[in-house]
């Protein structure tokens, strides 16, 4: 399955991570174009310039991982395409030219189900996309939040648990799907 990763699903940190480390256990194959990953690194420069710098290394990064994982939009698909927000028309032209089976995008309001319909695109978000995938390979999706919370034990300002640093990164059903596994 691929699937085209929109910017705001990349950034942030918790959620990017957990993805592509699925995508790394062979979920799905992933997908972005040049001005998604560039969206990435401006929503990443607003914060500070050091976020900068390491939004440009983990853009690098996985640009290396996922060579093939760039796509160019064609003009002609983004002259053609109505959105409700004309920035994301370049985001759907780019699904279209990986031949992507999913939009994974939090903005959900700006891709209307029935315009991907006919584009032969399903739009998802991330909770509900890596929770349908924890059900489907549960010990893949665990591994994957078991690795991103090891690093984030690291970090200053973490959530005390693993369910918590899900939540706070607006993944509450694979929290608690994680969680109900548990006991």
């Amino acid at each position: 399955m691929k699937v085209l990763i929109d910017a705001c699903v990349l950034y942030p940190t918790v959620v990017r991570e957990v993805l592509l480390k699925s995508a790394a256990a062979g979920v799905f194959t992933p997908l972005w174009s040049a001005r998604i990953l560039e969206e990435w690194r401006r929503a990443a420069a607003r914060l500070n310039p050091v976020a900068a710098a390491q939004a440009e290394a983990e853009i690098a990064l996985v640009k290396a991982r996922w060579p093939e994982a760039e796509v160019d939009p064609k003009p002609s698909d983004e002259a053609r395409l109505y959105l409700p927000d004309e920035n994301d028309v370049h985001v759907l032209a780019s699904a279209i030219a990986g031949s992507a089976d999913v939009l994974l995008t939090v903005n959900i309001k700006d891709f209307p189900r029935g315009t991907l319909y006919e584009e032969g695109i399903r739009r998802d978000e991330p909770d509900h996309f890596l929770t349908s995938h924890f059900v489907q390979q549960p010990e893949v999706v665990k591994a994957a939040v078991a690795e991103v919370w090891d690093r984030a034990k690291t970090m200053e300002g973490c959530p005390p648990n693993q369910r918590a640093l899900l939540r706070k990164a607006r993944l509450p059903r694979l929290a608690k799907a994680l969680t109900n596994l548990e006991y």
